[in-house]
């Protein structure tokens, strides 16, 4: 009988690696990451958005199966008992239930923001993260195109905020399209389905030729292709309403006009441009969508849209209005600079005068942007700084604007 050796039957992860999809954050990049979330929390608390923390976890059959995200996508795992959990892939259904439970006695409308790390399991892509940051809003319990134009605004503001110089807001609503194609293509649910699938991801050509795949007159086919014209400002609003009769297309259309007369009592309607091939999660949103696009990245920093649906699976029924900024692409086009650096002291000191060293360390702490480290060496001649120009200095491989030694 021979012994079973356990890591010959099991291959285990080298040492340096890490799960697909995760990656580690080094002290550089933190600084820029919580320098945006610092600057888009104060903007939004200006705006009125109180912070809200959820837990990491949540229960499948509640969370988990009213997110957005497709069931493939979820970490799923087992607690002791056997019940499913998720690794939330989101924060919007978990605010739901801290609204429709915790929050149930608050009165509308309710306002709350957040910055959290949500988990996707997604195949592996080029430039696809299984975990990431958002940092976003949620507006519950109000109806009106006020509230979406607000959310889109601020947006905008956070978009600023976080250091985003170049940007575009693309601005859509599920309602038009759905009537559109009701009407267009009446009873032909598979149909509508595929047409919507080739738009949400943005495949023009798949939507042609889908189109032609369905015979239709050339009167629908020239209307269904029309669609893909329906960019640009406000005069989107008037082309589309001449598109379609259907009560619902022309309802969300006026929704649509009464949101950018708002965006541009704002001010931001130079930031916003209207696209009705924009969907979003048509399962999930319920009126207007959005999308925010950085000048030299593909993909959006920034989504959200109306939900009015998904409260009510928490026996709250609301509408509600959100949007989450995807902090990890920020990064990538925040000013294309490192976030400020604090000005960095080194106190060097010896056994005697310990305590004298620690009491200027910590008054150098209180004070804003000061970091201070402290060392303990033998004597003077211990101590290599090499000075640098510009007045600071290098020791042992570090860079300090300044050092004190205590001696």
């Amino acid at each position: 009988m021979h012994d079973i050796v356990w890591g010959e039957i099991v291959s285990k992860p080298k040492v340096f690696e890490k799960p697909t999809g995760v990656k580690d954050y080094l002290p550089e990049a933190v600084a820029k990451l919580r320098s945006i979330e610092y600057e888009v929390l104060q903007c939004m608390e200006r705006w009125g958005y109180r912070q809200i923390i959820t837990p990491t976890l949540e229960y499948y059959d509640t969370v988990g199966a009213a997110s957005s995200t497709e069931d493939r996508k979820l970490f799923k795992l087992l607690d002791r008992n056997g019940t499913t959990l998720v690794l939330r892939s989101d924060m919007t259904a978990p605010i739901a239930r801290v609204v429709s439970s915790l929050l149930k006695d608050e009165p509308f409308p309710v306002r709350l923001s957040y910055h959290s790390n949500v988990f996707r399991a997604i195949e592996e892509e080029a430039g696809r993260d299984s975990e990431f940051f958002q940092t976003g809003v949620e507006l519950v319990g109000d109806a009106s195109s006020e509230a979406d134009a607000e959310v889109i605004a601020l947006a905008v503001a956070c978009l600023q905020a976080a250091g985003v110089r170049a940007f575009k807001i693309a601005l859509g609503h599920v309602g038009f399209l759905n009537g559109l194609l009701h009407e267009m293509l009446k009873g032909r649910d598979g149909a509508q389905a595929a047409l919507k699938e080739c738009l949400l991801n943005r495949d023009y050509v798949g939507y042609r030729e889908k189109l032609k795949e369905l015979k239709l007159s050339n009167e629908a086919q020239k209307e269904l292709e029309g669609l893909l014209r329906l960019r640009g400002g406000e005069e989107i609003c008037r082309q589309a309403q001449q598109l379609t009769d259907d009560p619902v297309a022309q309802q969300s259309i006026l929704h649509l006009c009464q949101i950018w007369e708002v965006l541009k009592a704002y001010g931001v309607s130079e930031h916003v441009s209207i696209d009705l091939t924009m969907i979003g999660d048509f399962s999930y949103y319920t009126g207007m969508t959005f999308e925010g696009y950085a000048a030299d990245l593909g993909f959006p920093v920034c989504s959200g849209g109306r939900y009015d649906n998904l409260l009510k699976l928490f026996g709250r029924p609301a509408p509600a209005t959100g949007f989450a900024l995807k902090t990890n692409r920020i990064m990538e086009v925040a000013g294309k600079q490192p976030a400020e650096a604090p000005y960095r002291v080194l106190i060097a000191y010896d056994a005697a005068h310990r305590e004298e060293a620690f009491r200027a360390a910590k008054e150098m702490r209180a004070r804003k942007g000061m970091s201070v480290e402290t060392r303990l060496i033998a004597g003077a001649g211990e101590l290599h700084a090499e000075s640098l120009p510009g007045g600071s200095y290098r020791v042992q491989g570090k860079t300090y604007r300044d050092v004190v030694q205590f001696l």
